[in-house]
This record gives structure tokens, sequence and C-alpha cells, in this order.
């Protein structure tokens, strides 16, 4: 196979492996979401109106996605709850991008609540981070394989409404400035439960990332060193701190070394979108 077949072949999915957050599950409970631009679901997940990426670090829609829609309901959940987001592509299938971190962030909706809260004034906290694991793969492969992302709650956050935010970076063609891709979503949570732990710190999104950190312009098929993710650490709330990093010096597993071979031909395609 010559390496420019090679290549077409590597990007393929790109246009295909765009999507979106079809449900949340809390706790056991299942909430369908909209496709994008149906609104035909009251759903507790913020409707975006485009299955691209958010291109950009400084773009407006980074924080919870293209046009994102305040929703009509609010998901119940505790201290500790399970909360597991289902991805899909544009046809509805298995999520097709394997090679990128999954963040999750929280910010709170104030005493208004989150049906009427404007994302654009959140003030989020990270409570989960997952990239790049002792095999060689990354967290998003997980979703390719058809399976859902879960964490869990912090234990200690005080009751209330809030935005749960997860985000897909994919990082197949983040070698090049601006190239990452950004698949963030929200869902409306309401709180329950007597705790009364808040964050120790928040950032804005925009504003949290830069086009030139080190866990967006990188070239996963070459990585020396561990990856870094963007944006803040993960909050006090979630009692862990530590990042979820692997030395690439440590990783022998064929899946690790695939794409080292493949960073070659990959470099020499123009990914711009």
């Amino acid at each position: 196979m010559n390496a420019i077949l090679f290549a077409l072949l590597a990007i393929t999915p790109l246009v295909a492996g765009h999507g979106y957050l079809a449900s949340i599950t809390v706790d056991g409970a299942t909430y369908e979401g909209n496709t994008p631009s149906s609104n035909s679901v009251s759903s507790v997940i913020r409707m975006i109106d485009d299955i691209d990426p958010v291109k950009g670090a400084d773009n407006q829609y980074l924080a919870c996605g293209q046009n994102a829609q305040k929703a009509a309901k609010v998901a119940s959940a505790n201290p500790g709850s399970s909360v597991s987001f289902k991805w899909v592509n544009s046809a509805g299938g298995n999520w097709i991008h394997e090679v990128g971190p999954l963040m999750t962030y929280m910010a709170s909706c104030g005493s208004g609540g989150c049906t009427s809260f404007d994302h654009s004034n959140a003030e989020w906290f990270k409570i989960e981070e997952s990239g790049l694991r002792s095999d060689g793969t990354w967290a998003m492969a997980d979703l390719a394989a058809g399976k859902s992302a879960t964490i869990t709650l912090p234990s200690n956050i005080k009751s209330g409404e809030y935005l749960i935010r997860h985000e897909l970076l994919a990082l197949h063609t983040a070698q090049a400035l601006g190239g990452a891709e950004f698949y963030p979503a929200c869902a409306q949570l309401s709180v329950g439960g007597s705790k009364t732990g808040t964050p120790d710190g928040t950032v804005s999104l925009p504003g949290a990332y830069s086009d030139t950190d080190p866990g967006i312009l990188v070239d996963v098929y070459d990585l020396s060193g561990s990856y870094q993710f963007p944006g803040p650490a993960v909050s006090n709330l979630a009692g862990n701190t530590a990042r979820d990093v692997v030395e690439s010096a440590a990783v022998n597993s064929t899946a690790a070394q695939l794409p080292r071979r493949m960073s070659r031909v990959m470099r020499s395609v123009n990914f711009a979108q």
C-alpha cells in the first residue's frame, strides 16, 4: 500500500467520526438526548446544532458545544453518584476517534437552577480526567468500542443544581496548530444530599486552554515524555489531584508502536478543515 493511500485511509474516519452525546445514565436511570438540531426530546442534555468539532481554544462554543441550548429538565443525582456518557458518531453508531483524553467538569447553576442558567457564565472545576494508558491505548478508545465513559461525582459535593460537562479531546491531527478537535457536551444535574463541599478553584471556558498548550498542540504519534492534560488539575472535591499520565518510554505494546510508525505519513497530510 503506498503512503498516499495509507494516509487517506487513516483520515477517512474524520467526517464520520464527528458526533454527539446521545445519552447520560445516572445511577442506572438513562436520559436520552437529541440528535443535533432535532429538539424532539425533552432532555437533560443541552442540545447542539452541529456535529462538527469545536476548533480553537478561544472558541465561544468550547463550554458546551456548537450553539448549545438550555435543556428543559434536570437529572436527579447524589454525592458519589455514577454518571455514564454515551457518545455516538453522526450515524448513531460507535464513536470512531480513538486517540485522545476524556475530561469531566462541573459548574454550579446557582440559585436560579440549570434550566435558565447561561453556561457562558459558568465557573468550572474539573472532577475527572483519563488519557494515555499503560497498554498504549487512550481512554477515548473505549468509546470507539461502543462503551460508555463512566465517572463518579465527588462524594462531598454541596447539594444544588450543576452543569456537568464531558469533553472528548481528539488528538489525531493535533500535531498542527489548531488541529485538535474539542467535543464538549453539557447535561443538567440536581444533586441532593446534605454535603457542603465546594471547589477550591474554578476556571472559565473558553479561557482555561491555549492552542499551544502541550496537551493540545502535540504529536501523539511521536509522543516524548508524559501526556499533559490541558486545563486545571482535578479539583479538591474529587479527593485526588494526581493526573492520569503515563511515561511514553514505559509503553512497549504494539498499540503504542504502531502510531509512531504512522507519524511520518500522518504529518505529510494537510489536515486543515
